[in-house]
């Protein structure tokens, strides 16, 4: 018996996490001798969530291990590339192609969609919230709020998006990272005080970890801060500021605060991190305000997830496609330069971007051959990086 609900590597790999009504398709498909029947399939998302202009693609790394062994081909845009609801004409923009007999990839419909959809959102979300705060720390610590089943994909997703760091064990093991955390109220409770738990604290880690002192369990955040500054003086690293809007009206004044009264005494090295209740509306002020590193959760596990779609545009070489999609298969050209997408026909020459007169490439690249990997699947930091080139050219 299976203590955890959650499915295994084998079962999604074997379909069975996929929707009751593609194991029907499948069936009555094989009774009629249609299992072989050759499509090609876009993946394209709907209206991006919150209003968001555009999206970062994340799981396609995992979508590379689904196919893997099917015997279709699979065409995709890198992990971690920006994309669009849609092109600069209008038309929808696929970031996924998925060509094969229909039999073969209808029951992966559903753990494809799911494997992109809120990883995908998870990194958008996390990207929006490094564009607000610049070369501030960003710190991933989200997975309290979600099955820990998930934890691993959200740090990763959130690392993609342009986080500095993760707080979970298996999050951090995946990036080949080390986690990274302060001290909970619980370790100032069990003490009895906040001078027992800071000293136990200082005393215990190891040199290698920052010591970031939590003050706001008992008394007012900045005489907290004042107490752990003299306590620990030259070895504190930060002060951390667990403390939401709702708990004492202003944070940024609160953050101010807490800033002037630590200049003051001479502790300008000491830095401000601050958590709970952080999203990309209110990053901006509190950085303004003096924060240094944001510890951000629940903004970023709980994103929204981006409703992308599988849609038949081609069946036995004949063009199809169901009301309000466009047929056939296609490329998406993106001018790196301003990245501006222009989706064409597939069998159309390469355009110059429509709107800097620039050299456009393909995006929807070779992903899967033959249920073979064919693609270079880049390492999380890699992606990072990539991520955090485009993100400077998009608004």
């Amino acid at each position: 018996m299976r203590l955890f609900h959650y499915a295994s590597d084998e079962e999604i790999k074997r379909g069975e996490t996929t929707d009751i009504y593609f194991v029907r398709t499948k069936q009555v498909i094989e009774a009629k001798g249609l299992e072989n029947t050759p499509v090609v399939a876009d993946v394209t998302p709907g209206k991006l969530p919150c209003g968001w202009p555009w999206g970062i693609l994340c799981g396609i790394e995992e979508e590379a291990h689904l196919f893997e062994n099917i015997p279709v081909d699979v065409y995709a845009m890198p992990e971690g590339s920006a994309f669009y609801h849609e092109d600069c004409r209008g038309v929808r923009e696929p970031v996924m192609r998925i060509e094969g007999p229909y039999g073969e990839l209808c029951i992966y419909e559903t753990p494809m969609l799911g494997l992109i959809c809120q990883a995908s959102g998870v990194a958008t979300s996390a990207a929006r919230a490094r564009k607000v705060a610049g070369e501030k720390t960003l710190i991933s610590f989200g997975i309290r709020r979600m099955h820990p089943a998930l934890s691993p994909m959200i740090d990763r997703a959130t690392y993609i998006g342009g986080f500095d760091a993760v707080s979970s064990l298996s999050g951090a093991k995946l990036l080949g990272a080390k986690p990274v955390g302060t001290m909970p109220h619980a370790l100032i409770i069990v003490f009895g005080g906040q001078f027992e738990a800071w000293r136990a604290f200082d005393e215990i880690m190891p040199p290698d970890v920052p010591r970031v002192a939590l003050v706001d369990t008992y008394s007012d955040e900045k005489m907290e801060a004042i107490m752990a500054a003299e306590a620990l003086k030259e070895r504190l690293y930060a002060v951390r500021l667990d403390t939401p809007r709702s708990r004492k009206g202003d944070f940024a004044e609160l953050i101010r605060e807490v800033r002037w009264e630590l200049d003051l005494r001479g502790f300008n090295n000491v830095r401000i991190f601050v958590s709970g209740g952080l999203n990309e509306q209110n990053i901006g002020e509190l950085s303004e305000a003096g924060a240094d590193a944001f510890g951000v959760g629940t903004s970023v596990s709980n994103a929204p997830t981006i409703n992308f779609a599988m849609d038949i545009v081609e069946m036995n070489g004949k063009l199809c496609a169901k009301k309000g999609k466009m047929g056939g298969r296609k490329q998406v050209w993106r001018c790196q330069k301003c990245l501006t997408d222009i989706v064409l026909p597939f069998d159309k020459p390469q355009p110059k971007c429509p709107r800097c007169g620039s050299k456009t490439e393909p995006m929807l690249k070779p992903l899967i051959k033959n249920g073979k990997i064919a693609a270079k699947l880049p390492k999380p930091s890699e992606i990072r990086e990539y991520v955090l080139k485009q993100i400077s050219k998009l608004e």
